[in-house]
């Protein structure tokens, strides 16, 4: 039984120009980003797998529809292919080895510097494949602004780069991202994997209906995510996405992201958490900022818990700006974080993998009751 839902409005996946290339793309002609950008870019439902189909059988299955437990690894803009990243795997795999995970969740920039070109480009392999050898689960993946790169590294404005991920969830049993957005109802706790870039992109989608915010993207998103929010009956909800609500990193929350004035602020994400997500699940899982951080009680998000764990390949290396009260944060070490999830409590341990000692440290352990 397929205990996943997608968008249902169909989307073309991008030609890749080289889809065997490993070097990060660096420029596109304006013409095909505008016209790629206004073409089918709705809610991507490309790559959507079918139970009964050649690659849905050799998928790592996802946990069951009524699971009453759940241990989930959670990590962020992990996809550099080098050895820090390599570090953060084998200290997650020794956990694995230990206690096993069920799922892995992925929050953006999983392709650095610059995304795929194409569901078959070799940057999916040395990435993401060769990494994570051994941790052998169903990875809920999220896109990030690397990941929809157009002229320069994490632009986030060739949307429609973001659909060879998609594509790439046929071609891969760890990989698992049938939309661009899309939701995971696992028993105890139900998972929304959203698509807020083009809220967030340093070049603004304003030239084109389809992505603009406000448009017809987001309006199918946001309705979507109402409807999903609204008839889940889990005891724990998570809305998963790249770019954090609250923020003591460099990055900075939404509507001041890196200091920028609008329309690259990111106000309108920072609109759309408040609408969509605040206070209609427990927690909002980000990356984008490269630390991990476990925040208090933030005024805009109405009790939803804002979480971002980001350093599973890059660390920021700079002092917290302090800006939102936090329970934990490291912005020095790379790191992931797990949950333990039972009907009545999420366990949560951020584990820190520091560059001169092999292994990891569990730094900090909460636990959230309902």
């Amino acid at each position: 039984m397929d205990n996943s839902s997608q968008p249902d409005s169909p989307t073309g996946t991008p030609s890749p120009a080289n889809p065997t290339s490993d070097t990060p793309h660096r420029g596109v002609r304006r013409r095909s980003f505008l016209a790629g950008a206004a073409a089918a870019a709705g809610a991507a439902a490309v790559g959507v797998v079918r139970p009964g189909s050649a690659a849905a059988a050799k998928r790592h299955p996802l946990p069951a529809a009524d699971s009453s437990r759940l241990r989930v690894l959670v990590t962020g803009d992990a996809g550099t292919g080098e050895k820090p990243q390599y570090a953060v795997t084998a200290a997650a795999r020794r956990l694995h080895a230990a206690d096993p995970f069920d799922i892995a969740v992925g929050l953006g920039d999983n392709i650095y510097e610059a995304g795929p070109q194409g569901p078959d480009d070799v940057q999916f392999r040395t990435k993401f494949e060769k990494p994570n050898a051994g941790l052998d689960f169903p990875w809920l993946m999220a896109l990030g602004n690397h990941d929809n790169t157009a002229i320069f590294p994490g632009d986030g404005g060739w949307l429609l780069r973001g659909d060879a991920e998609v594509a790439y969830h046929r071609r891969s049993r760890r990989w698992y991202m049938p939309a661009r957005y899309y939701s995971v109802s696992l028993g105890v706790a139900d998972f929304f994997v959203i698509d807020v870039n083009p809220l967030a992109a340093y070049i603004p989608p304003f030239l084109s209906p389809e992505w603009e915010p406000g448009g017809h993207y987001m309006t199918r998103q946001a309705r979507w995510l109402d409807r999903g929010l609204a008839a889940s009956t889990a005891p724990w909800k998570f809305v998963c996405t790249h770019h954090p609500y609250a923020n003591n990193g460099p990055h900075g929350p939404a509507g001041d992201f890196d200091g920028l004035p609008d329309p690259l602020s990111g106000k309108p994400l920072k609109d759309f958490i408040e609408r969509h997500v605040a206070g209609r699940a427990q927690f909002l899982l980000s990356g984008h900022d490269h630390s991990q951080q476990v925040l208090g009680t933030v005024a805009g998000l109405k009790g939803t818990r804002q979480i971002v764990s980001g350093a599973a390949a890059k660390t920021v290396n700079k002092p917290s700006s302090k800006r939102f009260p936090a329970k934990y944060e490291n912005l020095r070490d790379r790191g992931f974080m797990t949950l333990d999830i039972d009907a009545s409590s999420v366990r949560l341990e951020a584990h820190e993998v520091a560059a001169d000692r092999t292994g990891s440290t569990a730094a900090f352990t909460t636990v959230f009751r309902r």
